[in-house]
């Protein structure tokens, strides 16, 4: 068998919820993506915990837990201090498939794969990128990436000022992510493995929710064009394959409504839970009586002794302060709606080399709450200009030209993804198809 005649197509589209997916397939929205629907597997999942792009795409590409490929999160800490790092692509302790699947692959803005490192094919890094020439692998495409305007990512900065403006910077960023993807499809290297995130859908979601929801909104139909305008595309990548390729789509977390955003270290510091020297609360000024802090966007760390500067907790102490701060969030509400859905330890959802850098304990909302960790917000409870928040529960997997389609677990994480393929591939291989 010829394994250039079995590629496999992988489509992202970052934060799309299971039902929005369903309800514009149905409603002729994406015509392509409802073929596609009607002849494959297609199933709710769940995202990681926390459910944020750089923990739930490590584990798209690596088919592990986070204590497995060490990403848990944007931020991260220094080792034996409080000083916050910002992990990247080389922080990821566990291979993506493109280093472990035979033949040559060709990514597109994966998100969390920043800065690229030597493959065996090409390589587009996705948010967060800052220096193209270190989004790029081989250097070689870089000028073609420019003659076609090639961008690294939408400038959300617009919606804050002007929303047609950022709707036009979202057009032209697709519009130059397509033509990459047609260049490097057509004119690249003869590819087993491609791989394209669409990572606008997004953006357009945590700011125009409210659009998505309500049919008089006046970007209502700017909304639903968007996903109209990536269903052409995939329409136009299922017309160049053959019954014997595999598609998938799938997004890392899901996307609701958002009513209020919660900050997490202004209860922990109303709470007495977390304190500082001087005026001003920031991480290096975390003291020795504070006995817990978090990242965002909702993991929590006891300030054990000997593992932080001013650690003020035994290992001893932990399981009673991990105690309290249950208590504590179990009884949160906010106008009489209950704030938190799950709190979970960090042996209930981290296993692995690295789980020693996991966080302590990590939230879960409820719906319509965001979770966030931001030191100086002056409110435990706020809202800004988003309208949408991610999701746990409500991502999606769809699988087209599986080779035997009940492999798919019923409600799989985003991380099988990676597992069903290769479950795929060797039946493939198996049956000499």
């Amino acid at each position: 068998m010829n394994i250039m005649e079995n590629k496999i197509v992988i489509i992202g589209l970052d934060g799309v919820p299971f039902e929005m997916i369903r309800e514009y397939a149905r409603e002729g929205i994406m015509p392509n993506t409802a073929e596609l629907i009607d002849t494959g597997v297609f199933r709710k999942c769940n995202s990681t915990i926390p459910e944020i792009s750089s923990v739930a795409w490590s584990s798209i590409i690596t088919g592990k837990n986070p204590g497995e490929h060490g990403i848990y999160g944007f931020t991260d800490l220094q080792e034996h201090s409080y000083k916050v790092k910002f992990p990247n692509y080389n922080d990821l302790k566990a291979p993506p498939f493109w280093e472990q699947w035979p033949g040559k692959s060709v990514i597109i803005n994966v998100p969390a794969t920043y800065p690229v490192r030597p493959m065996n094919g090409i390589h587009v890094s996705g948010f967060v990128s800052i220096d193209i020439n270190k989004s790029v692998y081989p250097q070689s495409i870089i000028n073609q990436l420019s003659d076609i305007d090639y961008r690294l990512d939408v400038d959300s900065k617009k919606a804050h000022t002007s929303m047609p403006d950022f709707l036009e910077d979202l057009d032209r960023t697709l519009d130059a992510r397509v033509a990459a993807y047609r260049y490097l499809w057509d004119d690249s290297i003869d590819w087993s493995t491609f791989m394209l995130v669409f990572t606008g859908t997004d953006r357009l979601m945590h700011f125009l929710w409210d659009a998505y929801e309500d049919d008089k909104h006046k970007f209502n139909t700017a909304f639903s064009l968007h996903f109209g305008r990536i269903d052409k595309i995939i329409g136009e990548i299922r017309s160049k394959l053959t019954e014997k390729n595999l598609i998938v789509m799938l997004s890392d977390h899901g996307f609701e409504r958002l009513y209020k955003d919660v900050y997490i270290n202004r209860l922990l510091i109303d709470e007495g839970f977390l304190t500082f020297d001087g005026p001003e609360p920031q991480m290096s000024a975390i003291n020795s009586k504070a006995k817990a802090f978090a990242l965002d966007p909702a993991r929590i760390y006891i300030n054990y002794k000997d593992k932080y500067p001013n650690g003020s907790v035994s290992a001893a102490d932990g399981q009673a302060v991990l105690k309290e701060l249950e208590n504590f969030f179990d009884q949160l509400r906010y106008n009489g709606k209950r704030v938190i859905r799950n709190i979970y330890r960090r042996d209930d959802v981290f296993h692995g080399n690295f789980v020693m850098n996991a966080p302590d304990m990590v939230l879960v909302a409820e719906s319509e709450f965001n979770l966030k960790a931001m030191l100086k917000a002056p409110r435990a409870f706020d809202k800004d200009i988003f309208t949408g928040k991610h999701t746990y529960d409500t991502a999606f997997m769809l699988f087209n030209g599986l080779n035997h389609p009940d492999i798919v677990p019923q409600v799989p994480c985003v991380q099988d993804m990676r597992w069903i393929i290769e479950k795929d591939r060797k039946i493939r291989y198996r049956n000499g198809s």
